[in-house]
């Protein structure tokens, strides 16, 4: 195995000098990238255990997601790409939407003594976080924030994604158009609903609410929610689900009944998956973009971990965009 001394060897520089390099120290940014190139090009891997003795560090980072479906799945192989670019690996744990199952994971997380926390929070509920950020911990919050927490924040514009999907079927001329849209308590649904609203209020339209429904985020209560909104004595003409596994909920319940995409209903998704492309027809869809989010994290965590606390806290808020596809325009066409 190759050691540190054959890393300096190759790159012309000290010892001293690549410890510096590997523990993120500040160095001539040309002298950085000739000691990266050997460490790459001899495959070389610091012994960690020494690292940590020597640093106090674990060169470890947990991330708490609420599930593992495939937006957090992409967002973590975002963050580990950075990570590991700067030397820590990923820790990665599922609290299953549950608050208990977060404090939990964020408890056994802490105890691993992981150098800084990525988190999906479940609820506005902080009391776990704000006390193991008062312990010197960095915290970032993911796609969602708590609102009496002040903490690093990298959100998606969720308000004008949902805005953007309800316009779209407000110009095409619909005016019942349905909601299906996860926990209000969370802010990713809380300000999506408000998107939705916003386009009405806009518009000079009124809000039936009854054509507003309220899950969890799941695949069944998307499915359920859609069989109950088309069920109706007046169903809507065209629905926007808020996100990802709803959507699948929803189309499963719109090919059991038959509706066809977009002359019986016009649908709008959030989050562009590969299912959603391959879906006939297209899915429409509001497309958050994913990579970003987890790069932009993780980068944030670095820089707090490096014991960079300038301009905090911080808030990213990512622009997404919406893709028009057949399951909303009928004179869509691919290219």
């Amino acid at each position: 195995m190759p050691t540190i001394k054959d890393v300096a060897a190759v790159a012309g520089v000290s010892t001293a000098t690549v410890s510096r390099v590997l523990n993120g120290e500040r160095v001539r940014e040309e002298t950085k990238q000739e000691v990266i190139s050997a460490v790459k090009a001899l495959g070389y891997r610091p012994n960690q255990i020494a690292r940590s003795l020597k640093t106090q560090k674990t060169f470890s980072v947990g991330f708490v997601v609420p599930k593992f479906d495939p937006f957090f799945m992409q967002v973590a192989q975002a963050i580990e790409y950075v990570l590991n670019e700067k030397g820590y690996s990923l820790i990665v744990c599922n609290s299953d939407e549950n608050l208990e199952r977060e404090i939990g994971r964020v408890k056994m997380l802490s105890q691993q003594q992981v150098d800084g926390l990525l988190v999906v929070p479940t609820s506005g509920t902080a009391s776990h976080l704000v006390e193991l950020q008062q312990k010197g911990r960095p915290i970032v919050l993911v796609d969602r924030m708590v609102r009496d927490m002040v903490v690093d924040c990298v959100l998606v514009d969720n308000v004008n994604g949902a805005y953007q999907a309800v316009e779209h079927l407000v110009t095409l001329g619909h005016q019942r158009i349905g909601l299906i849209n996860g926990r209000l308590e969370v802010t990713t649904g809380e300000e999506r609903y408000r998107g939705y609203q916003r386009v009405f209020e806009d518009y000079n339209m009124p809000v039936d609410e009854e054509l507003i429904g309220i899950g969890d985020f799941t695949i069944e209560s998307g499915y359920l929610l859609t069989k109950k909104l088309l069920g109706l004595s007046e169903p809507p003409t065209a629905v926007f689900v808020a996100n990802y596994e709803m959507t699948i909920g929803a189309l499963t319940a719109i090919h059991e009944l038959g509706i066809r995409m977009p002359y019986d209903l016009a649908l709008v998704g959030f989050d562009d998956m590969e299912l959603t492309r391959l879906a006939a027809p297209p899915l429409t869809t509001v497309i958050q973009p994913m990579r970003e989010i987890g790069e932009t994290a993780a980068r944030l965590l670095c820089k707090r971990m490096d014991g960079d606390h300038s301009d905090y806290p911080q808030m990213y808020r990512l622009k997404p965009e919406l893709a028009v596809r057949g399951s909303s325009d009928p004179a869509w066409r691919s290219v």
